[in-house]
Order: structure tokens, then sequence, then C-alpha cells
């Protein structure tokens, strides 16, 4: 096993991620953000966070695959996603983990999620875009 991800003892819970992961092979994946569009560059799930969420994790498992990696070989998720602040953050959690959700069986994300970090930021890309995902993962 490549990816060992753990949350040791005393560390702030509960949260839908492991605070650690350890990786241990010789050749690194990073998929650089992904957004949500189909393979023709269509817009999917225009102003639609938890439809957004779903698409980028299966851009992201598609670089995944086109490595030889998978979610099982990840280390770290880096999302990025727009208005995300005080007054949003609460309603918007729900629709984030929500897609995460709808796809994790299908592209064979392991809960608990290896570490992830939700990064606000106000502009992305394009206008339509609400959310970006970079993956980091490991191989032997």
């Amino acid at each position: 096993m490549t990816v060992q991800l753990l949350t040791p003892e005393g560390m702030f819970q509960p949260v839908p991620y492991h605070h650690v992961s350890i990786g241990t092979g010789s050749r690194q994946v990073h998929v650089a953000g992904q957004i949500a569009r189909d393979g023709d560059n269509g817009p999917v799930a225009t102003g639609d966070l938890t439809g957004q969420i779903e698409q980028v994790l299966r851009n992201a498992a598609r670089g995944l695959a086109g490595a030889g990696a998978t979610f099982a070989d990840v280390v770290r998720l880096r999302f990025f996603l727009t208005d995300w602040g005080p007054d949003t953050s609460e309603k918007k959690l729900g629709d984030f983990m929500r897609g995460i959700e709808n796809v994790a069986d299908e592209l064979g994300i392991p809960r608990p999620l290896p570490p992830v970090s939700a990064i606000g930021v106000s502009y992305l890309f394009e206008p339509d875009v609400l959310v970006e995902v970079e993956a980091y993962a490991v191989l032997d």
C-alpha cells in the first residue's frame, strides 16, 4: 500500500477526512485544477455546487486514471470554492459534502477522505465556475 491515511489521537474531530496521509511510493501524480467541464469544454451543472463537485471529482478521477492512479492513491485534495465565507459556508458545506457523497462509491473515493482543504476564493477561471479541485497522489 502506497498511501496510509490516519488521524492521530487528539486532532480535531469529527471531520469527514483524515488529517494525515503518508505516501511511501516513488512516483508522484499531480492533477491540475479540475473544473466542471465535460470533454468538449462544455459547462456542467451551471449554478449548482453539488453538481459541479460531482463533475470536478469525475474529471480528477480521469486525470488520476491517465497516470495509472485512483482515489485510493490520493494523499491530498485541495478545493477552491467561490463565495465561500462566513455568511455562506454553512449552507454551501452541505452542498459540498453532498456532491462528494453522490460520487464516492462510483469513483472509489475512500471515506473518511484523504486530507482535504477547502479554500474560499473570489473568482475561478470563468464566472460559472463555482469549484476547482487539485488531486495529489503517490504511486510505487
